[in-house]
């Protein structure tokens, strides 16, 4: 496993304290609080052409489309624009595992294996070692994103950045006094949100809360079954919902001699890479369908396969999403990777930094799929999944909602890297939110003139979107 390279167990407390100050000479935390595009930025259009050239083509139409919806969505899908202009400016030095788009919709409810309701991050198709501030401006300036399409004034979605970088600031300040063991076991459970949320929350934000949790619980595995399969002649098959969701038979040539057994191949690979207990489990299903299914907005077009297996009989279903894995974004802007399997470089940033992950995370690479070999990685499709919805908060939910999602990238940040160095970067007053704020606001102006970019290039017959 990669780990951030300026890792400090070998420095006494003190030290790493200064170590994190003397961070303050490299990238004063004065200089976050703007931001100019370079005189010789490439045109973002290209950026996230040279992406596509990697995808589907017949679903690059689509992801064009969905981040033409508005500067929010087309916020989720230039990842790599984003990391493209964070790499260009002075950083820290400060080392953690990033999450690499660790935009807002990216935190979530999730199940942990013992069944508990936990908030986490949930998205790390671009995770990679690199500055902590990196995966701070970019949840920053998603709230000022999403503040500006719900028509919340500049108070307003400065309130909510500052309150979620101070989340981020206090929260690592806690986890520079505590002990290793402490840091790694820590996470948000619905307790622990309660106690985050206690100074500030109301009564209109409980009542979300505890909706919200119910709701999560309800998006199960078996609710995801029963909305993609039905039943055929031949028992429970996935149910083709064209070009969102094509059945596996429908993509291959009927000419080809594909054979059942060259996709038990890629699963045996798959289950290789799990625990020995949990690819035991594993063996308890039979392979019954495949099929492809458009998924997010960065995501679409990256080959995404459901999976579904059954158990004891067609009511015992299990749901595989196998997701493919690309070179992250930050690659360029770090030095690139030395991953044999960009699926492997998935699930061990995952595992680093998330408190508590899918007993079905594992890795595998797919030969002969779309003709060409590719890396993916492999989770359940559903469970116990609690989504935000940023466009039904007013101001004060959508602070609130920073604060969490704020003290949990702490959270993440400091299982990967030194919160004694970060807490001494950025110090016990509010500078750095105030830096972070100002900031935001400008690298949101920028990603509207990218969106309008990326429309002009529509108008204009250079790229083609599809609304779907």
């Amino acid at each position: 496993m990669t780990v951030p390279s300026d890792f400090t167990s070998s420095l006494s407390p003190s030290e790493r304290a200064a170590y994190g100050k003397q961070a303050r000479t490299r990238a004063p935390r004065s200089s976050h609080g703007s931001f100019e595009a370079d005189p010789q930025r490439p045109d973002p259009i290209k950026v996230i052409e040279r992406q596509s050239t990697t995808r589907v083509p017949e679903l690059v139409p689509v992801r064009y489309g969905r981040m033409l919806e508005s500067p929010f969505r087309f916020y989720r899908g230039a990842a790599s624009i984003m990391a493209m202009d964070l790499g260009r400016a002075p950083n820290t030095g400060l080392q953690v595992q990033l999450c690499g788009d660790a935009h807002l919709l990216n935190f979530r409810l999730l199940a942990s294996p013992e069944r508990h309701l936990v908030f986490d991050i949930n998205d790390f198709d671009e995770t990679l070692p690199g500055p902590f501030e990196w995966d701070v401006k970019r949840l920053a300036t998603s709230f000022v994103t999403a503040g500006r399409e719900n028509g919340f004034s500049v108070k307003e979605q400065t309130n909510a950045v500052r309150t979620c970088v101070k989340a981020y600031r206090e929260r690592m300040h806690d986890f520079a006094g505590m002990r290793t063991l402490d840091i790694w076991y820590a996470q948000d459970d619905i307790d622990n949100m309660r106690e985050l949320m206690a100074s500030s929350i109301s009564g209109e934000a409980r009542r979300r809360a505890a909706k919200a949790s119910q709701q999560a619980r309800t998006r199960t595995h078996m609710q995801a079954f029963s909305k993609l399969t039905h039943v055929t002649a031949e028992g429970r098959r996935i149910a083709a919902d064209p070009p969102l969701i094509v059945p596996l038979a429908d993509l291959l040539d009927p000419a080809e001699d594909w054979q059942e057994k060259e996709l038990q191949t890629v699963l045996e690979g798959y289950g290789r890479t799990l625990p020995s207990e949990r690819r035991y489990l594993l063996r308890h299903y039979r392979l019954v369908d495949m099929a492809r299914k458009v998924v997010g907005v960065g995501s679409v077009g990256t080959r995404c396969w459901i999976i579904l297996m059954l158990g004891r009989d067609d009511d015992d279903p299990l749901l595989l999403q196998a997701k493919e894995a690309q070179e992250s974004v930050l690659s360029a802007q770090t030095g690139g990777d030395r991953w044999d399997n960009q699926g492997r470089r998935v699930v061990s940033g995952q595992r680093l930094i998330q408190t508590t992950s899918d007993i079905f995370l594992g890795w595998t690479h797919a030969v002969g799929i779309d003709g060409q070999d590719r890396d993916f990685y492999v989770r359940q499709l559903r469970d116990w999944k609690g989504i935000a919805r940023p466009d039904t908060m007013d101001p004060g939910l959508l602070a609130l909602f920073g604060r969490l999602c704020g003290a949990s990238l702490a959270r993440a940040h400091a299982r990967s890297g030194d919160p004694v160095a970060i807490a001494s970067y950025l110090g016990g007053n509010d500078r750095f939110d105030r830096e972070l704020a100002k900031f935001a606001q400008a690298y949101a102006d920028q990603n509207e003139r990218d969106f309008k970019a990326l429309g002009t290039a529509v108008r204009s017959g250079r790229v083609t979107a599809e609304s779907l």
